[in-house]
């Protein structure tokens, strides 16, 4: 089964160029391109897509506006920002906005193809170098302990660092939703960071607490 990809980029070429590259992957599907916000908006809505990559830096809407609006709308399609942006500030707004990765335009052809399939499949995708600028921008906030957070805090946060969504956590480990979003809203508070994918970058940028997760 091929995942439907929408791309919502002003730049015709190098939208033209993405598009001939999902259209060569067997495992994607372009199912529609967008110059714009607004455009893109109406057609994720009419096409339903498995995963959307926006620009960020768009005339009249630009990507935060556009990812905002998408994920009002409660689609299932995942949202990956894809710009020449490298700027930490920009990682943190997109994330904040909840974004579901972060990736540069100037990846090479197949790195892009195999980010984009991870990011179909759920996971998290945002560049190394990205990670440590999101990290910076979050002013540093105070190193936390794993021991600080509770184990079945731990095993969902492991699982965030994994890209799971909560109905996916809720189903490994045999708990209902809603005990999730607790546990959830409990260990962003003590991570000190504002969204999910924030805290997924703090477990990947910890390698004690990775290692403890699967010890």
């Amino acid at each position: 089964m091929t995942a439907g990809i929408l791309l919502i980029d002003d730049h015709p070429l190098f939208r033209s160029g993405v598009a001939q590259l999902v259209r060569a992957d067997p495992e994607l599907a372009l199912l529609g391109e967008a110059g714009d916000g607004a455009t893109g908006i109406e057609l994720a809505e009419k096409l339903d897509p498995a995963l959307i990559l926006i620009d960020l830096n768009m005339k009249q809407m630009n990507g935060i506006e556009t990812l905002r609006a998408l994920k009002a709308r409660k689609l299932r399609a995942r949202c990956v920002m894809l710009t020449v942006s490298d700027d930490g500030q920009d990682v943190l707004e997109a994330m904040r906005a909840g974004a579901d990765g972060y990736l540069l335009k100037d990846l090479e052809p197949e790195e892009l193809s195999l980010r984009i399939k991870q990011a179909v499949t759920g996971q998290m995708v945002i560049e190394g170098s990205l990670a440590g600028l999101l990290t910076e921008a979050l002013n540093a906030p105070p190193k936390v302990d794993a021991s600080d957070l509770t184990d079945r805090e731990r095993e969902i946060l492991g699982l965030l660092a994994d890209g799971r969504s909560n109905k996916e956590i809720a189903r490994v480990l045999g708990i209902a939703d809603a005990t999730v979003k607790v546990h959830i809203k409990h260990l962003l508070r003590k991570l000190n960071v504002k969204s999910r994918l924030e805290a997924a970058v703090w477990a990947l940028q910890n390698p004690h607490f990775r290692q403890s997760v699967t010890d």
